[in-house]
């Protein structure tokens, strides 16, 4: 016969339960089963609790009540559900310090929400739920069997021993914990006690994955008002088991925390511990298999480290160290403080009320933190994103601001374009007509142009060839200093991952070259603009646009700061004679006015190119959230007000 992990063999038989089945209190317990009434029964003090009959109830039925009735219920609820909505939404695309515990802390806030708060807020009179947790070997399930008086949970050598969590509860509480009403992610088994020793039918076969479910077994040794659970170890080896413990301790309205004399101050529990401090959860530690000499000083030492971490009103139970019985029992006297004390719990409904209310507000309040440092890491997130923008945008504006210095200081008239210039307007002989008669200067210039265009033409593509390889180099330098940035930073890494964007973008090349031509033709227009209506149509007309639009080409970029020795007196000589022949057609005010204005066009074509390769980076930064943390702030303080007034 095969066992369901974590119980040992025995008559212990089990049936898979529906998400949302309703069945009777005595259901899952086979033909010749002795009755609840005839079963073991777990006594507090003297009086024995036997089960109320035909008392069946779930979350959803109308007979489950609120602790809270009209428009408020319904508020909190709608509150609740919207916090959960937007943490399970929310999204923190980088790498950050601490993103992947955030990220953690966020999936585990969603599943407290489904697990414990939502349920319990909207049922405060359900029975509690007591989880027995701890460290490896503590004797956990030893200590829950040792509670209800015979076997249901298995102890030993071989860890872990507890995989599957068992849940033990009164049958009339069943329809408690049937449906989906606490922990809904985890699927329900059945099981049922013969003759007060536990077994597992073939069909809960053993499985080495992750727990999906959680076994049901109704025990009338369990009084009503609280179910005990037998969770996995908080340290298990198994990363699985660690999880549904403290997915299970997060569900719980109140913890048995097992230790040991040896193993009381182990790192790993304390952890869980100061969590529930920080809920304000009721928590009993229970100190297991101490030597008898030992106990008044371990005793003491442990309530003083409980103290100091602001668990001073825990209740501290202490086992002594005592051999088991043949069916690896534990006497019943050594557990019967605890027994006595879960039973008064368990016996007074305002009591249990006023717990679970306890819990509940602690919880609320620590999620109302998660929801402050999930909004914090927010806009963390927002603020990463925001440095590598301006990172780029610094290097890709730098660069803009290269292009246009050396539109402005005379640089791009060096070589080529100096070389095409001066085929176009001849050279020394030219020049000093010009100076001696500017007439004669316009005559002959017109007459070169009129007879041949070419050479004007071969200056606009000089200045198109040099103009492409400034904004090119520029723009290959801002992505390569963009790259580095980037990869400096760990959300930078994460964004850009294995890509190679430290070049220019494929087809850039191209796309300068066509906005330098487009530059030129508005340049053509311009010209021709001026040129309407005036009495010099004529005498412009003579000159040919392509001349005009090469000379005011060469005044955009006659500055000389840039320029020494030779090539200043040679590139401001070609300046001068741009600018004179432009004087000579459209006077000196429109030459001013078309140099300027050419200019910025020039400006904003450039910062149009550069900003499209930037891009490139910013497309990668596109923080989404999910959620506007003005949203997740609202939250927290709502949750504050929730817990204050619950």
């Amino acid at each position: 016969m095969k066992t369901v992990p974590g119980i040992s063999p025995g008559p212990f038989f089990v049936s898979r339960i529906g998400w949302a089945s309703r069945r009777d209190s005595s259901a899952g317990v086979l033909p010749g089963a002795p009755s609840p009434a005839k079963r073991c029964a777990w006594r507090f003090g003297s009086a024995q609790r036997r089960p109320r009959r035909n008392h069946v109830l779930n979350w959803h039925d109308d007979a489950v009540s609120s602790h809270e009735t009209g428009p408020g219920a319904a508020t909190g609820v709608a509150l609740l559900e919207a916090v959960r909505q937007d943490l399970a939404a929310l999204r923190l695309p980088l790498a950050l310090p601490g993103t992947d515990q955030m990220r953690l802390d966020l999936r585990r806030a969603v599943a407290q929400l489904d697990d414990y708060i939502l349920p319990r807020y909207r049922s405060l009179d359900a029975p509690l739920l007591a989880v027995v947790g701890g460290s490896t070997g503590a004797g956990k399930s030893t200590l829950v069997n040792a509670l209800v008086g015979h076997p249901v949970t298995r102890a030993g050598a071989i860890r872990p021993t507890t995989r599957q969590p068992i849940l033990l509860h009164h049958p009339a509480d069943a329809a408690w914990f049937e449906g989906q009403r606490v922990l809904p992610a985890l699927g329900r088994i059945r099981g049922a006690l013969v003759d007060g020793r536990a077994q597992a039918p073939a069909d809960a076969a053993l499985d080495p994955g992750p727990v999906t479910s959680l076994v049901l077994v109704s025990d009338s040794a369990v009084p009503p008002g609280i179910a005990v659970v037998d969770a996995p170890d908080v340290d298990s080896v198994s990363e699985n088991n660690r999880q549904l413990a403290g997915q299970l301790l997060a569900a719980a309205d109140l913890w048995v925390f097992v230790t040991t004399a040896n193993r009381y101050a182990d790192a790993v529990p304390w952890r869980l511990l100061l969590d529930a401090a920080s809920r304000d959860i009721m928590v009993a530690v229970v100190l297991d298999r101490v030597p008898p000499a030992a106990e008044a000083e371990v005793s003491a030492d442990l309530q003083a480290m409980l103290s100091r971490e602001g668990l001073g009103a825990a209740q501290l139970f202490v086992v002594p160290e005592l051999p088991l019985d043949a069916a690896g029992m534990l006497p019943a006297e050594a557990v019967e403080p605890l027994r006595v004390w879960l039973g008064k719990l368990a016996g007074d409904a305002a009591g249990r009320a006023g717990i679970a209310r306890r819990t509940l507000n602690g919880t609320l309040l620590a999620l109302a933190h998660r929801v402050d440092a999930a909004e914090q890491a927010l806009s963390e997130q927002q603020h990463a994103a925001d440095v590598l923008a301006a990172d780029a945008r610094d290097a890709y504006d730098d660069a803009v601001a290269r292009i246009l210095e050396a539109t402005r200081d005379g640089a791009l008239l060096r070589g080529e374009v100096l070389a095409r210039w001066q085929d176009f307007v001849g050279t020394g002989e030219f020049f000093r007509a010009m100076e001696q008669n500017i007439g004669r200067f316009r005559d002959r210039v017109g007459a070169f142009v009129r007879g041949e265009p070419a050479p004007a033409v071969r200056v606009e593509t000089a200045i198109e060839t040099g103009l492409q390889a400034v904004i090119v180099d520029q723009a290959a330098k801002a992505a390569e200093h963009t790259d580095q940035r980037w990869r400096s930073d760990p959300a930078g890494r994460q964004v850009l991952g294995t890509d190679d964007v430290s070049g220019a973008s494929e087809g850039f090349a191209d796309a300068v070259a066509a906005e330098i031509r487009a530059w030129q033709g508005s340049l053509m227009e311009l010209i021709r603009t001026e040129g309407q209506g005036k009495r010099t149509q004529a005498r412009w007309l003579s000159f040919g646009i392509n001349g005009l639009g090469a000379a005011l080409m060469i005044v955009v970029f006659s500055m000389t700061a840039g320029l020494t020795g030779l090539e200043i007196g040679v590139a401001g000589g070609t300046a001068v004679v741009g600018q004179r022949l432009l004087e000579a057609v459209f006077g000196e005010d429109a030459v001013r006015r078309l140099a300027r204005t050419a200019r910025e066009d020039l400006h904003l074509r450039c910062q149009s190119l550069l900003a499209a390769e930037c891009q490139r980076f910013l497309t990668r930064l596109e923080v989404d959230g999910g959620v506007p943390p003005s949203a997740i702030a609202g939250h927290a303080a709502a949750l504050r007000r929730l817990a204050a007034t619950s």
